[in-house]
């Protein structure tokens, strides 16, 4: 089968195209022919050596990177009874582990995926699996936000902020949102209820008595997120990079702070999103497409942290 291996950390460069046997499926596993990978900020990270998770994958010959995928299942393992052979499926495969999604085929345990709603494409699915599921975790696994509340989610033009707009504005919440300029049409579309220029305006002048963030930037963003939260307020921010004073200051405010929030596997969650999306409510934004052979260009675009929305790689 066709499948882009990283053949060392580094550059775009070392994406190498290669043709490699066709993995087995264990027995909770389904193999799912691939027809859409959804690229986000990780896949680069690790192929550059800058995320944790990179140490974890150098021990796997062939290393293949990424992990959202939208496909159709040609294998069935003898433990699966969700899903049958010819189903749409969508989901992120394996994370935090080897997803191995840039390639025609891919291994993925049943647990993970979520039927594709009938009405988006797979390109529309892969773009909605990790960062789709980071947005709803953080409301509703690693923190519970409530109808009425106020919630601030910081980049919300980016792939996770997109979705984070949508599934607070569902939930009930007052959405206040943080962008660059340029893309104030596009966040106030999504739901947002105030929209606030990062580049021009000092959020942590002009807001308190916030009852959530999702924080997305870190370094001090942090600490200024954590002075507009009421005391008691919900924190839950996506990097690391905060300081140990950071921390202290969280406490101060008896903050219940998740300090680095990372998303899982999940095709219980999966399903919500399909739900979601089936409804019309949650409606993924894909900026750019690029085929196959073009896995480093979606590389390269993800690198310019300007990218509205997602980045997905067809084949």
């Amino acid at each position: 089968m066709k499948a882009i291996v990283l053949e060392k950390f580094g550059g775009i460069e070392n994406l190498i195209y290669k043709d490699i046997e066709q993995p087995r499926i264990r027995a909770n596993e389904v193999l799912v022919k691939i027809k859409a990978i959804g690229i986000n900020p990780v896949d680069v990270k690790v192929r550059n050596r800058q995320a944790p998770l990179a140490e974890d994958l150098s021990k796997y010959d062939p290393l293949i990177l990424g992990w959202d995928i939208s496909g159709e299942i040609v294998e069935i393992g003898n433990q699966v009874t969700e899903f049958n052979i010819g189903d749409e499926v969508f989901g992120m495969a394996n994370f935090v582990g080897h997803g191995s999604a840039y390639a025609e085929y891919v291994a993925a345990p049943a647990g993970h995926l979520a039927l594709k709603p009938k009405n988006i494409s797979h390109v529309e699915a892969a773009a909605s699996c990790l960062a789709a599921l980071t947005a709803w975790q953080a409301f509703v696994s690693y923190g519970k936000l409530r109808p009425t509340d106020r919630v601030l989610i910081h980049a919300a033009s980016g792939g996770v902020g997109h979705f984070a707009v949508q599934i607070a504005k569902h939930i009930g919440a007052f959405v206040i949102a943080t962008a660059s300029a340029a893309n104030k049409d596009f966040v106030l579309e999504l739901g947002a209820d105030e929209f606030i220029d990062y580049k021009s305006v000092h959020f942590e002048e002009l807001l308190y008595n916030i009852d959530f963030v999702l924080e997305a930037i870190g370094g001090p963003n942090f600490r200024k997120s954590v002075q507009v939260l009421k005391p008691f307020g919900t924190i839950v921010t996506l990097p690391s990079g905060h300081t140990e004073e950071d921390v202290l200051k969280a406490q101060e405010k008896q903050l219940h702070a998740c300090y680095f929030m990372s998303v899982y596997s999940c095709g219980q969650d999966m399903q919500h999103i399909a739900s979601l999306l089936e409804k019309g409510i949650l409606k993924p934004h894909v900026s750019h497409v690029f085929g196959f052979e073009e896995m480093a260009r979606a590389h390269i675009q993800i690198e310019t942290e300007r990218t509205v929305g997602k980045v997905v790689v067809k084949f």
